[in-house]
């Protein structure tokens, strides 16, 4: 990052941008503050007005993860047209790419090490939770899915569609299936639950 990238009122987001593009580059032990301040051409005391500490940090990121996800996956479900069950597969395969493309994000949006006497801002994972569940509940509306616990379901979802993107960036599964086996998952996921 260029030591003009900073501009007055918005280091906060150069420090995140940057943070990101460190964690998906050279990963999570590489992140610093210190490190960051330098990138952005500050004093090395600057990014701690926004982030006290790294878990501070590590927690924004996490956080800003998980706002971009819901984002993605709410683009996809929109895309996905009137269809319920085109709604569900459109989410998953967001869901899957976002995890593979951003795998260290993903990483550290599901890691205890983003919850050790700190958290991640709720909206973050609340929105997540929040988008699953109305994609669920919808389903529940219009027959795709019977009435039941619409935690549950969520989490067999999230869980099965983590399994596919874990596997995937683990080298485990080719990523040509990625969109394949998230079809699969929903076709199956839906067959199951009628």
């Amino acid at each position: 990052m260029s030591d003009h990238a900073y501009h007055h009122g918005n280091l906060r987001s150069v420090l995140l941008a940057e943070a990101e593009r460190t964690l998906r580059d050279e990963g999570i032990d590489q992140l610093s503050l210190r490190e960051l301040a330098r990138r952005a051409g500050v004093s090395s005391a600057a990014p701690r007005r926004h982030f006290p500490d790294r878990q501070a940090l590590l927690d924004a990121l996490a956080g800003v993860g998980f706002d971009r996800l819901a984002e993605e996956l709410a683009a996809a479900i929109d895309r996905g047209g009137d269809d319920y069950p085109a709604r569900l597969r459109a989410a998953a395969i967001a869901y899957i790419r976002f995890a593979t493309r951003d795998g260290a994000l993903m990483d550290l949006m599901f890691a205890a090490k983003t919850r050790a006497g700190h958290s991640i801002p709720e909206e973050g994972p609340t929105r997540l939770f929040t988008t699953t569940g109305e994609l669920i509940a919808e389903g529940r509306r219009v027959g795709a899915l019977p009435p039941g616990d619409l935690d549950r379901l969520r989490l067999l979802l999230i869980a099965t569609l983590q399994g596919i993107a874990t596997l995937i960036t683990s080298g485990r599964a080719p990523a040509e299936l990625a969109d394949p086996l998230a079809t699969d998952a929903v076709d199956l996921f839906l067959r199951e639950h009628r």
